[in-house]
């Protein structure tokens, strides 16, 4: 019994032991963590008699907290407490890098919170901060403004009406009314983050960036203030006062200039009234080089009309003369004006000569007419008849009724439009003819064949008026009641009218009717005429 009874107070003494060790090491430990404030020099000091627990330090004041250091003219210290109300050319250091100046500063070591009041700088390794009022948690080292501040590094200068520097993590977060600027761009936004390391900006609201070329502006995305490079996302556009480019999402380099877009892109060239739209693009901004691809839409837009255009994938390069375009077409090029339409499988536009060159198996129409030929050059002309010119195999069908063309043929033909028809064809050799001839105005009174290697001949309302044959002529005229259905037709007749485009949203690749029923059919549910 008197064992076990020797054993339990053994026990209980051990016990009691540990306990004040362990009451022991809190005490050091909380006394440690509460370490007060030194005060290392002064001039010399004051109790203050308004002020319960308050000294007053005057001259040269030096204070140390932690690993906090404290410079200025006049402090107040408060007994039981590690707080200093310092006033004139305060200066507190912390560590190696950070310095916060200002005229006065209130600090609370208990909180290890600062408020700094009036011409107020905080430095950061390269980084200053200027503004009338700072509060900075020395805890987790984050300095917030609601006055106005300004950041300013070895490049940028960025200002806004509230800030917030968050020091270990280098990221700066600038709220309303942010401005920036440096030897290479200005900056206007709502909201924005800044690293202080690699001076990358992260767009967070509307934001405008203007460099030495461009206007950029996103509401999401970042700008690389070093080289220019952006990423743009949420309603990016970037423009100039020659062009703009929107989209979904773009990439920028103001270096290079290259980017890409992506999404709903948009193209706009505003000195040639051309539009080119798509869901994806390459650009280079230096030379003028755009590549767009999927659903690609050429516009070119006027007063009067705009030309509607798709193809595969569409090119604009710049021409020899300044601020004039080249724009390249491939593949399944299909086009839509009020006055014209045509399909082939590539298509060149110089906005220098208003030139169109049309490539393998081009087709054009316009009103009755149907004009093919291995190539067609179209040339728009200030006050003069527009021009086509229409290269080998060319051939030309008017359709006059359900059953009647009139047809012309021959190596190569020049063509002028005046007030957006068809005035007269010029014929260079192998010319052939064959029209209904008229003895008046709707009367019927033959099929005429005719054959001369040069013809002129002129129209009136789509039909063919007149033909003046250079050379001398074979022909002759069958009346229609006499003539074979073969009769009816030149060789190499092909009236393609289920190609033809209806609108200006028939201009993508479509099932293709089969005969001109379908045709019919489908241009009047499109509210269109196939002629």
């Amino acid at each position: 019994m008197s064992s076990n009874f020797s054993i339990d107070l053994k026990y209980i003494a051990l016990k009691y032991k540990l306990i004040v060790l362990f009451l022991l090491f809190v005490l050091v430990t909380n006394a440690q963590e509460k370490k007060e404030i030194q005060i290392l020099n002064t001039e010399y000091g004051e109790s203050v008699e308004n002020k319960k627990n308050a000294q007053r330090l005057v001259g040269n004041v030096e204070i140390q907290h932690k690993d906090i250091f404290m410079w200025c003219d006049t402090a107040y210290t408060y007994s039981g407490t590690n707080r200093v109300d310092a006033f004139g050319h305060v200066h507190i250091n912390q560590g190696d890098t950070l310095h916060l100046y200002a005229r006065k500063i209130f600090y609370d070591g208990d909180i290890s919170f600062a408020q700094a009041v009036d011409s107020v700088k905080f430095v950061n390794k390269t980084t200053t901060l200027y503004s009338d009022t700072l509060d900075y948690d020395l805890e987790t080292n984050i300095g917030y403004y609601d006055d106005y501040g300004k950041i300013i590094d070895s490049t940028n200068v960025l200002t806004s009406l509230i800030g917030k520097y968050f020091v270990d993590e280098d990221i700066v977060h600038f709220y309303q009314d942010v401005e920036g600027y440096s030897d290479d761009y200005t900056l206007a936004g709502d909201t924005l983050y800044y690293n202080t390391v690699n001076g990358r900006i992260t767009i967070v609201g509307p934001t405008t960036i203007r460099d030495s070329a461009n206007t950029l502006y996103a509401e999401a995305g970042w700008y690389d203030t070093n080289t220019g490079e952006a990423e743009l996302q949420k309603n990016p556009i970037v423009s100039n006062k020659k062009q703009m480019l929107k989209a979904d999402y773009i990439e920028y380099n103001d270096e290079n200039g290259d980017g890409k877009a992506k999404g709903t892109v948009h193209i706009e060239d505003f000195e040639n009234q051309i539009i080119v739209t798509g869901t994806k693009a390459d650009y280079n901004e230096t030379i003028e080089i755009a590549t767009v691809t999927d659903s690609a839409i050429f516009m070119m837009y006027s007063d009067n009309d705009t030309l509607f255009m798709h193809a595969d994938t569409l090119r604009t390069v710049p021409d020899t003369i300044e601020g004039e375009k080249i724009v390249k077409a491939f593949y399944g090029v299909r086009f839509y004006r009020t006055d014209i339409q045509g399909i082939c499988d590539s298509l060149v536009y110089y906005s220098r000569d208003s030139l169109v060159q049309m490539h393998n198996n081009p087709v054009i129409w316009s009103e009755i007419h149907q004009l093919s030929a291995d190539m067609i050059e179209m040339q728009q002309k200030q006050n003069a008849p527009d021009e086509l010119h229409l290269t080998n195999n060319s051939f030309i069908i008017s359709k006059q009724d359900s059953n009647r063309y009139d047809q012309i043929k021959g190596k190569n033909m020049t063509g002028f439009v005046i007030n957006n028809e068809l005035d007269n064809i010029i014929v260079d050799g192998n010319g052939q003819t064959l029209y209904y001839a008229r003895e008046k105005e709707d009367e019927i009174i033959g099929l005429n064949r005719a054959e001369s290697s040069n013809i002129a001949i002129k129209f009136r309302e789509g039909k063919i008026f007149k033909i003046v044959f250079l050379t001398q002529p074979e022909g002759r005229l069958k009346p229609t009641d006499q003539l074979d259905e073969g009769e009816r037709r030149l060789s190499g007749f092909d009236w393609k009218i289920n190609l033809r485009p209806l609108n200006r949203h028939d201009i993508f690749q479509r099932e293709i009717p089969k005969n001109e029923e379908e045709t019919k059919n489908l241009a009047e549910e499109e509210g269109q005429s196939p002629n």
